[in-house]
């Protein structure tokens, strides 16, 4: 979602504003901004657009004092939710001596906007956002303390917020709470930032505090006072985190999502790693969880990582026998759900920090049902609420369609199957054994799927000219139907579709024709021939065909179709190594057709809000 980064210290901020900005890109936005501390006013830079559109408006207009650079100054990129994505609306907002940034929602800002505008305060932009600002501002009227005034305005708010404050008058501080949007705090030598994650403090300090919902923190130079929810001071751990969140560039490839497939390979080996033995072929299961006292699974999630949860449940149900459910988290908390004694709820989530599944994630807690998170952050609000933490290894994923974050969290889920298996009794050694290698097995699979890249790219001159793709698979090759629609829906935008092939005939026949094209996965499992029979209604009815399948199956009978050959494996990783063609495809049709691969329109990476 929208990024944050505050820098208050001794050296010029502005350019470390825009520096920090531009690794934030990734999460996706529609406008940017940046305001600083001139000569002891607070004066903002905002422009509609990329970065570069922000840098050429601080060209025309610095933002420079009598007194040099401003060394105090706030930043954001931002994704419309309240008013259009132009330059009214985007980030900093400003009432009287309060300037601040916004990550979230505020649910109740009507009413709080109305009970302000009765008061005469005047508003320019169509945000919840500026509501803030002026509550602030008008608590500092009234008389209050900066840090007092702050306080009672985060106790009148509804909804979720991550927010950086800066306040003329009070020189080199800035103010920041968070409450369902993750901020963290970072720490320098003489300098102090705040951050809506570490990759945005990344290039200035590997020393961070993550803030606990409900926290408020004051920072300066010196250092950060951190309040919790009831005003008492709090002391949240400085931790180090990984200097990798500094150094996240492309290298030889033209995009990230380019560069975040052909590392899949590597993702997914350190992640099996983490959950099984190669040595002595035996899973690893996680400390302190054992499978054979958990009754049934719910898993949920949203997007890619729900799709990934379905590829999980039947792996859990075939390996293990181990009821599993899969919820899109922004249906599950408002259907009032029935969980089973027993249940183990598991989230699952990239960057630990998705709000419907976060909520999800407190809800099970409260109602009594122990916890999982499966997450690629492992410091982020998810890895921290749950009871057990379950990692990948993917390392920071840029692109925001999502590629090895998505392997990896299915390997982990496989492996888990596994081990599920094993504690539950349902396989025996032999079968582990067998199961962990096959497993060990992906990595090298995938780099040879990698290879299809020439194969895929015959096909997509025809696919970047259609207006509807539908993709058909069987088994667990249908979540991945699905996860290969969604990824050519986000950065091609072309409407896609993914269907269990066994329904083709229930309806979406109706759709074939000449024009449409059909994506096949068809990996030599126990319902090929089932498969390759929807084949042929298709063909049959002149839809154009691209069949996925290893060299030794065979092609429909009568079936005219293009086929791309695929690398035969084990059914249980065919999940793995099919991806790879479907990210694929949708990234040379994404290029052919000019679209934005690695930010594309109206998506962020992260969903922070509801």
């Amino acid at each position: 979602m929208c990024g944050i980064i505050g820098i208050t210290g001794q050296g010029p901020a502005v350019p470390r504003l825009i520096d920090s900005l531009k690794r934030l890109e990734y999460r996706g936005y529609d406008s940017a901004g940046v305001a600083a501390t001139v000569d002891g006013r607070t004066e903002r830079r905002r422009a509609k657009g990329k970065i570069v559109e922000l840098e050429t408006v601080l060209l025309d207009h610095p933002l420079r004092g009598e007194s040099g650079q401003p060394t105090v100054g706030i930043g954001h990129t931002r994704w419309a939710t309240h008013g259009a994505p132009n330059t009214e609306n985007a980030h900093p907002h400003k009432a009287g001596r309060v300037t601040l940034v916004h990550n979230g929602i505020i649910e109740n800002f009507a009413e709080l906007k109305a009970e302000l505008q009765a008061a005469g305060h005047a508003f320019e932009s169509q945000t919840d956002t500026e509501v803030v600002a002026h509550l602030i501002d008008q608590g500092l009227n009234d008389g209050r303390e900066p840090l007092d005034a702050f306080k009672a305005v985060l106790d009148r708010l509804r909804g979720a917020y991550a927010l950086a404050v800066l306040i003329e008058g009070e020189d080199g501080v800035i103010l920041g709470a968070r409450h369902g949007s993750p901020l963290v705090v970072g720490w320098g030598e003489g300098e102090m930032y705040l951050g809506s994650d570490a990759l945005a403090v990344g290039p200035f300090t590997q020393k961070i505090s993550y803030l606990e919902d409900g926290d408020y923190v004051r920072i300066d130079r010196s250092g950060a006072t951190i309040f919790d929810t009831a005003g008492r001071r709090a002391n949240r751990p400085v931790v180090q985190v990984s200097a990798s969140a500094a150094l996240v560039e492309k290298g030889e490839f033209r995009h990230f999502m380019e560069k975040e497939i052909h590392e899949q390979p590597d993702s997914v080996r350190n992640t099996l790693t983490a959950y099984l033995d190669l040595v002595n072929a035996r899973a690893r299961p996680p400390e302190g969880l054992d499978f054979a006292e958990i009754s049934r699974l719910q898993i949920v999630a949203c997007g890619t990582a729900y799709y990934a949860g379905m590829i999980g449940r039947y792996a859990f149900e075939r390996v293990a026998g181990l009821p599993c459910d899969v919820e899109i988290a922004s249906e599950f908390r408002y259907r009032s759900p029935a969980l089973m004694p027993g249940t183990l709820a598991v989230a699952v989530s990239q960057s630990g920090e998705t709000a419907d599944t976060l909520a999800s994630l407190k809800w099970c807690k409260a109602e009594g049902f122990r916890t999982a998170a499966v997450v690629n952050v492992h410091s982020s609000s998810m890895a921290r609420e749950a009871d057990h933490l379950l990692p990948t290894h993917a390392g920071p994923e840029i692109g925001v369609a999502s590629t090895k974050a998505f392997t990896a969290q299915v390997a982990a889920l496989l492996a888990l199957a596994v081990a599920a298996g094993v504690q539950r009794g349902r396989i025996d050694r032999e079968e582990e054994a067998r199961l962990v290698k096959a497993l060990f097995e992906a990595p090298r699979l995938i780099a040879e799927a990698l290879n299809m890249g020439h194969a895929i790219q015959s096909v997509v001159h025809d696919i970047a000219r259609a207006t509807d793709v539908l993709f058909l698979g069987r088994g667990a090759m249908f979540p991945l139907a699905l996860e290969g629609a969604l990824k050519l829906k986000e950065i091609s935008y072309i409407h896609a579709e993914g269907y269990a092939a066994g329904e083709l005939k229930h309806g979406p026949i109706a759709l074939i024709d000449e024009a449409t094209p059909v994506i096949a996965l068809a990996p030599l499992d126990d319902v090929f021939e089932k498969t390759a029979s929807n084949l042929q209604e298709v063909a049959a009815r002149g839809g154009p065909v691209v069949m996925i399948a290893p060299e030794a199956a065979e092609t429909p009978h009568g079936a005219a179709m293009t086929r791309i050959a695929a690398p035969d494996c084990d059914p249980l990783i065919a999940p793995l190594v099919y991806a790879v063609p479907m990210q694929l495809l949708a990234y040379y049709t994404a290029v052919q057709k000019g679209t934005d691969v690695d930010q594309p329109r109206n998506l962020a990476k992260s969903v922070t809000v509801e």
